[in-house]
């Protein structure tokens, strides 16, 4: 792809409805930065289908700014998320649907991330699509800091995605945002890589631990 740098381009990326666009700023291994002439958007590679060039819009500005997260020849997907730190941003999961918040931990495949809407999350790292920064002093749904003070979590994480799923066994749970009625309910068991949630009326639905992106408490 080093023959669209700078240039302006349209990505597909897995299981996302829409087209992203912005012009192609900076590269490694593991991930392309796009900037849209607002922010800059930090993708996988792992998680792009398709890239192409694409006409650039009227209005870009003539200089880019620098990069929130430094430059991306040396970063990783993790590096990302450790510079992120403290840092307003908007996540891509998949669908439509994005969160805004802040990364407050990370560790080995997931990370924390700590929502207005949704509180702490935990964000399996191999589902992330997009990782878009806000700019600097930019805060969530206008509330000051008083309003949505930014805590990591109080109680110990486990260093992996399924083990942490784990240690919510017995409590309620909300996988993927609660986008589908049966990824809500009791977390009976997480064991050979499948999560059993029992419904309200108490029937088991039994999900793959590959298909679960977030969890969070109700």
């Amino acid at each position: 792809m080093i023959d669209y740098a700078n240039e302006f381009v349209a990505l597909t990326v897995a299981d996302l409805r829409q087209v992203v666009h912005g012009q192609l700023v900076d590269q490694s291994a593991e991930l392309i930065v796009l900037y849209d002439g607002i922010r800059f958007m930090y993708v996988p590679l792992v998680h792009i289908e398709q890239l192409t060039r694409y006409p650039s819009p009227s209005g870009m500005p003539g200089k880019i700014p620098e990069s929130p997260l430094g430059p991306a020849e040396h970063l990783s997907h993790r590096k990302v998320l450790l510079n992120a730190k403290g840092v307003f941003a908007e996540l891509y999961v998949a669908g439509n649907r994005t969160i805004h918040g802040y990364v407050t931990s990370v560790m080995t495949d997931f990370f924390v991330f700590h929502s207005p809407l949704h509180r702490s999350l935990c964000v399996s790292m191999r589902h992330l699509k997009i990782f878009a920064p806000y700019d600097d002093g930019q805060l969530p749904y206008a509330l000051g800091p008083n309003r949505f003070p930014v805590y990591p979590p109080t109680a110990p994480l486990a260093r992996t995605f399924d083990r942490q799923l784990q240690k919510c066994e017995n409590e309620f749970v909300i996988l993927d945002l609660g986008e589908q009625p049966r990824k809500s309910g009791l977390l009976k068991s997480v064991a050979n890589n499948l999560v059993e949630l029992a419904a309200a009326d108490g029937t088991s639905t039994y999900i793959h631990l590959d298909h679960v992106r977030t969890i969070h408490l109700p």
